[in-house]
């Protein structure tokens, strides 16, 4: 089962992709996680992308598709991938499709999260990040066992400075903007399926199983 996870920031992505990682015993991907640790690593790509985040700036698509690349060449992916954070617009779709087509591989199912602003920016304007690791918490729906220190690797926990209402309203419109057509390219291709994602996270994952069943 080769699953994309799409949705707007808060809809819950990383959270899913974890726990169907868990219960579908498939190994959850994301770009962010791939960039953080070829960085990490020192690798040529993580180099590259370290300078050009250095910068302030973004690290372009080419290079995120080449550490994808390099990540489905792992034999852990033979039976299938959670995969969120990608992508995020309609080339990046397609270069999805190109790598694993070289694979010999496809994209099963895509299951959007369809939530509404008013709960992203009740999720967002309490979310907590890890300075260490990344890791995403909540003040009221994931706090941590010890509060202001993540649970995986005890770093402080901090709120982003564009997780504020204002911010989040705009970052809804510029998502909602780049997001339709990768929608209709999924319909194109009978693989989308549309979830409620204001739903229990708990009633959320159970609908994504059993469309991953279906697939």
């Amino acid at each position: 089962m080769y699953l994309v996870l799409l949705g707007p920031p808060g809809a819950g992505k990383g959270t899913q992709a974890k726990r169907l990682a868990e219960r579908l015993a498939l190994p959850h991907i994301s770009t962010g996680d791939i960039l953080r640790q070829n960085v990490k690593d020192g690798t040529d790509l993580g180099k590259q992308a370290k300078g050009i985040m250095d910068k302030g700036l973004l690290v372009p698509d080419d290079l995120v598709a080449k550490m994808l690349d390099e990540r489905f060449n792992n034999p852990d992916i033979k039976k299938g991938f959670i995969l969120d954070g990608y992508p995020r617009t309609l080339a990046q779709a397609k270069t999805l499709d190109d790598i694993l087509s070289r694979k010999e591989l496809a994209v099963d199912l895509v299951v959007y999260l369809n939530t509404s602003d008013e709960i992203i920016i009740k999720r967002l304007t309490g979310r907590l990040v890890c300075s260490k690791c990344g890791a995403n918490f909540h003040v009221t729906n994931m706090p941590p066992r010890v509060k202001g220190v993540c649970d995986s690797c005890q770093g402080s926990l901090y709120q982003r400075s564009d997780d504020n209402e204002t911010t989040v309203r705009k970052r809804l419109e510029v998502y909602k903007h780049e997001v339709a057509s990768l929608i209709k390219y999924y319909t194109q291709a009978k693989k989308l399926r549309s979830l409620n994602a204001d739903l229990d996270p708990g009633v959320v994952l159970g609908q994504i199983i059993e469309l991953s069943a279906k697939a």
